[in-house]
């Protein structure tokens, strides 16, 4: 398909989506409300990066993450946010990542300085897993600089492990997606993590150079025309240290690119762990696992590297969910301003195919897509989608054709049948309010069976959007614990039955943009009185099975032991 013909029926999507959407939606047919809560929860303190009115450096355009994480094991779920910095600096103090405990009534409080998680510097992504298996998750934060690893000491405190795990680096790189995966299936969380650019502030050209122009606009620029960077595999040795085995693991065959979101699944049901990185400007990546150590990149012969009519794009965000209720994840990515987001259905063997018009997608076309994710809001079974928006350059605010820097957030609820509607002015001022956001976590904060949204913007407050269902449908939430499985359970797959529906889902570390969800799965039950079987099928290989659940609970699950 060219280039017209996509964009005529772009077009006509749009139209037919905007005709139905007003012949049969209203407010009384979609009753989830969302309602930031920040504030009042004590999310106070703004997410700092780069400057406010023009930045001068791509640098300052990419944002940060956030993340849902219990760190304390306690049931409820804290949260992590990054921050950034200037670059002409702030005044003292310096902005730092934050850790902010949850308190079980609906607040927050920031415990960052006794945890000893206050570090400056361009922070960008963060992952979770238990990578040494004691019990707590730990934390890996990317940055343009130095990543860094916290072991989680198990007593509210954070240690900074970096160089004695062998992940230290003396060059400067700019880290962006990562997650934990236990790629051989050993029981030990190995490490993916992507790069953006080989960047150098001291050779890098600054806004209006050349080319960089935007709509008539001097703009910031990049990526294209800067060194692409690469990604890196670090296998666990079991003992605390990792090994650097890119060059073993086939990961260093695929060329240097622009990577920005990461995302593993076992996108072909072999029951192994497979890696899909969201590429700027260029095709994106996946990974499929070969079982022996080793990767194969194949995204374009997969159906996911380009759009439907085989253009490159500039992905962002990416998120995993079996939209079709098939048993194979489908992926959802979003990209740049005047394009589409792409709903990637699995066709199974290997093969995708784009359904994101047909699906009934093609509402938006001119927000600029970061954090995402598949989630069921209303508790009816069927995953739905949401994506947060934001653009890069703040000049845009000059032309009247923009949606501008600060955009809304976008909420499509699944019709069961293998398409989407837009009900994102349905679901609350929160959901519709402009922010230039970027990372964004899925998880239910305060344990009342629906899921909340947490999202980290740039120069803002964070927004925590708490979720009400209407509670007419019922749940069910199982936190898993690895035994002879990495601890987190991370890669385990879980299967819900219910009459002769059939949801799965997998733990999972990274996804969305730069973030982190709950490592609990969650299910959507509709009606259903209760859950009739929870299939399990652990990373070692073990299954377990549970019958006859009652609904409206959160389980704990551990390794062959399912009773």
């Amino acid at each position: 398909m060219d280039r017209r013909s996509f964009l005529a029926q772009l077009a006509s999507a749009i139209l037919a989506s905007t005709k139905v959407f007003g012949q049969t939606n209203s407010a009384k047919l979609f009753s989830v409300r969302f309602e930031d809560v920040a504030v009042q929860a004590g999310l106070r303190t703004p997410t700092i990066f780069g400057g406010r009115a023009k930045n001068q450096y791509i640098l300052e355009s990419t944002g940060c993450g956030v993340a849902f994480l219990d760190y304390d094991n306690d049931g409820w779920l804290d949260i992590f946010l990054v921050n950034g910095t200037t670059l002409e600096g702030t005044a003292s103090p310096q902005p730092t990542n934050r850790l902010l405990r949850n308190n079980h009534d609906g607040t927050f409080s920031d415990v960052t300085e006794k945890a000893g998680l206050g570090r400056s510097g361009w922070g960008q992504g963060v992952c979770i897993g238990d990578y040494d298996n004691d019990g707590f998750d730990d934390l890996f934060i990317t940055y343009w600089g130095h990543n860094r690893l916290y072991h989680n000491n198990g007593d509210g405190t954070f240690t900074d492990v970096t160089e004695r795990a062998g992940l230290s680096t003396k060059e400067t790189r700019w880290g962006s997606g990562c997650a934990f995966l236990d790629y051989d299936r050993d029981g030990h969380l190995d490490l993916f993590v992507t790069n953006y650019i080989d960047f150098d502030l001291k050779t890098a050209p600054s806004a209006g150079t050349g080319s960089c122009v935007y709509q008539g606009l001097p703009v910031n620029c990049g990526p294209r025309g800067l060194p692409k960077a690469r990604s890196f595999l670090f296998h666990n040795n079991g003992d605390g240290a990792f090994t650097d085995v890119t060059r073993e693991s086939g990961v260093a065959k695929a060329p240097s690119s622009y990577g920005l979101g990461v995302l593993t699944g076992d996108f072909d049901n072999d029951g192994w762990p497979d890696i899909y990185v969201a590429n700027d400007s260029e095709q994106s990546y996946l990974f499929w696992n070969n079982h022996d150590g080793t990767f194969k990149e194949g995204g374009a012969e997969a159906g996911v590297g380009t759009s439907a009519d085989g253009r490159f794009q500039s992905g962002m965000g990416v998120a995993a969910g079996d939209y079709d209720g098939d048993g194979l994840l489908d992926v959802f990515k979003t990209n740049f301003s005047d394009d589409l987001p792409n709903l990637y259905r699995n066709l199974g063997k290997r093969l995708f195919e784009e359904e994101t018009l047909s699906a009934g997608l093609g509402v938006h076309s001119r927000l600029l897509g970061w954090g995402c994710g598949f989630v069921d809001v209303d508790n009816d079974s069927w995953p739905d989608i949401f994506y947060a928006n934001g653009h890069v350059y703040p000049e845009v605010d000059r032309l009247k054709i923009s949606m501008g820097y600060r955009q809304p957030k976008v909420l499509y609820h699944n019709l069961g049948d293998k398409k989407f509607k837009d009900v994102s002015e349905f679901a609350g001022v929160a959901v519709t309010a402009r922010s230039a956001a970027r990372g964004c976590a899925f998880g239910d904060f305060d344990n009342d069976g629906d899921i909340d949204i947490v999202v980290n913007s740039i120069n803002e407050v964070p927004q925590l959007l708490r979720c009400d269902s209407g509670g007419s449908n019922h749940w069910i939430k199982v936190k898993l614990i690895g035994v002879q499985s990495n601890r987190s359970a991370i890669g385990a797959r879980v299967c819900c039955v219910t009459g002769d529906r059939r949801q799965i889902d997998e733990v999972r570390s990274g996804g969305s943009y730069f973030s982190q969800n709950d490592l609990r799965i969650h299910f959507g039950l509709g009606k259903a009185n209760h859950v009739e079987a929870l299939e399990i099928l652990w990373p070692s290989g073990h299954k377990d099975r549970l019958t006859g659940l009652p609904v409206n609970q959160i389980l704990t699950i551990r390794e062959g032991q399912p009773r």
